[in-house]
C-alpha cells in the first residue's frame, strides 16, 4: 500500500461543513472520514485503505460487518425492533443467560453503553451499602483509572484533569494508587465498594497486577465491600480470556461488559450475585432502550463468533505475536498489556507516531502522550500484524521528534 498524504479530500465537504457548525465539539478529530469497513479494513471517503489496529476503540471485536452480526441485525429488524422492558422479549433473555454462563454465575441487567453499565453497578453499590452495611456509601476507585463520562462515573474516575470544569463531582468518592494496599484499608473505612478494572485501558493501558487485585478481593471481604470489576474494555475475549479476571485467580461481586458485546451497536451489561440483584427490585432502575430485540440480538451473534472461533485463544496468540513485532521496533522502549489491548512506549511523541500512522494506512491512538494503543479486531491474522509492525515502524521513523 503507498503511502498516504493528509489533504482535504479525506473529509466531504458536507460532513466538514456539519462537524464546524452543527456538532458540539467534544471530540478531537482525526482529518479522516471512513466510510466503509470489512474484518480489519476501513476505507475512507476518497478511497484509501487502513488497517484498523483500534477496533474503534476495543469496540469491533469481530471485525468490521461481520456477516454473522448483519443477517442477525437484519433478521430482528424484519421482525421487531422496540417495545420497551415492561414487556418480554426472547433475545435478551437468550442473552442474559449466555452472559450469566460465561463465568458460571450472575444476573444480568443491559444498558446501552459501558458508562451506563457502571452507574448500574454505582447505583447496585449504593443501595448495598444503605441496606446492608449501615449507610457506608463511599466508593473506592484506582488513580489513573476510567469509568465513564456520566457525572456518577465521572466521579469514580481518578483522573482530576477530567473533572476540570464540572465540579462538584457526585458523591463520596475516595481515590488510592493502584497498587498501594495500605491507602486501600485506610480508603475502606466507610465504603460499600471497590471499582478496579483489571488493566487501566484509558490510563495508559496499565495492569493493575495479581497480587494487588488478589490483595482488593481480601480487604472487599474482610470489610463486607463490594468489589466491582470494570471489565468494559478488557471483557470478551480481548486479554485472551472470555473476562479479564479470570486469569488473575479472584471472582468479582459485580461486573460490567460494553464495547465487545455488540461489535458497534449500543448494548452493555451489569453483572451481578444473585443476592445483590434481589436488592434491586422493579423501579429502583431502569432504562428504554437497553437489551432490545435488535441489540440483544446482535451481541447473541457476537458470542457465537467468539464461541465458534475460540477468539480468546486466538486474541491470546495475536497478541503475543504483536508484542513481540513491536518489541522489535527502533524506538519503541516497552509493550505492556495483555492479549489484544497493548500499549507501545515510544522515545517521542505519540500525537507525532499516530497522525504519521494515518498517512501509512494505520490506525492506532495516542492512550498516554508517549504511548500508543494497539487494539485491533480480535480476527487480526498474521499477515496484518506483520503489516501493522511494518507500518508502525515507518511511523516512528518519520514522525518529529
Amino acid at each position: 500500500m503507498s503511502d498516504l498524504a493528509f489533504d482535504p479530500s479525506r473529509i466531504s465537504d458536507a460532513v466538514s461543513k456539519a462537524s464546524s457548525e452543527f456538532l458540539i465539539p467534544t471530540y478531537r478529530r482525526y482529518p479522516v472520514e471512513f466510510v466503509r469497513g470489512e474484518n480489519c479494513t476501513l476505507w475512507d471517503v476518497a478511497g484509501n485503505e487502513y488497517l484498523d489496529c483500534l477496533a474503534g476503540l476495543s469496540v469491533v471485536s469481530v471485525g468490521h460487518c461481520r456477516g454473522e452480526v448483519t443477517a442477525a441485525v437484519c433478521e430482528q429488524m424484519a421482525k421487531l425492533v422496540h417495545v420497551s422492558n415492561i414487556f418480554y422479549t426472547a433475545p435478551q433473555f437468550e442473552l442474559a443467560k449466555r452472559i450469566h454462563d460465561l463465568a458460571g454465575w450472575g444476573r444480568v441487567f443491559f444498558s446501552n453503553s459501558g458508562a451506563e453499565a457502571n452507574e448500574c453497578a454505582l447505583k447496585l453499590a449504593r443501595r448495598y451499602g444503605n441496606l446492608s452495611m449501615n449507610g457506608a456509601t463511599a466508593v473506592v476507585s484506582l488513580k489513573k483509572s476510567f469509568h465513564g463520562r456520566t457525572m456518577g462515573t465521572l466521579a469514580m474516575t481518578a483522573q482530576p484533569e477530567k473533572h476540570e470544569g464540572f465540579e462538584p463531582m457526585l458523591g463520596e468518592m475516595r481515590y488510592v494508587e493502584s497498587g498501594d494496599e495500605e491507602a486501600l484499608e485506610s480508603a475502606l473505612d466507610g465504603a460499600c465498594a471497590v471499582f478496579v478494572e483489571v488493566i487501566q485501558g484509558e490510563g495508559g493501558v496499565l495492569p493493575v497486577g495479581t497480587e494487588y487485585l488478589k490483595s482488593v478481593r481480601e480487604m472487599c471481604d474482610s470489610r463486607g465491600a463490594l468489589m466491582v470489576v470494570d471489565e468494559v474494555q478488557t471483557g470478551l475475549c480481548r486479554t485472551g480470556n472470555w473476562l479479564a479476571f479470570e486469569a488473575h485467580g479472584f471472582t468479582p461481586d459485580i461486573y460490567t461488559l460494553g464495547k465487545a458485546l455488540g461489535n458497534g451497536l449500543p448494548i452493555a451489561a451489569t453483572v451481578a450475585r444473585d443476592d445483590l440483584a434481589e436488592l434491586m427490585g422493579p423501579g429502583t432502575h431502569g432504562t428504554t432502550m437497553g437489551g432490545g430485540p435488535v441489540t440483544s440480538s446482535a451481541a447473541l451473534a457476537v458470542l457465537g463468533v467468539m464461541e465458534s472461533e475460540n477468539l480468546h485463544l486466538a486474541a491470546a496468540q495475536a497478541g503475543a505475536a504483536l508484542r513481540e513485532r513491536l518489541e522489535a521496533i527502533d524506538g519503541v522502549e516497552s509493550v505492556r498489556g495483555e492479549g489484544l489491548l497493548l500499549a507501545a512506549e515510544l522515545e517521542k511523541s505519540s500525537a507525532e507516531v499516530v497522525e504519521a500512522a494515518l498517512g501509512h494506512g494505520l490506525v492506532v491512538n495516542a492512550v498516554t502522550s508517549t504511548a500508543v494503543r494497539f487494539a485491533p479486531p480480535l480476527t487480526i491474522g498474521t499477515a496484518e500484524i506483520d503489516a501493522a509492525a511494518e507500518r508502525f515502524e515507518k511511523s516512528i521513523r518519520g514522525a518529529a521528534a
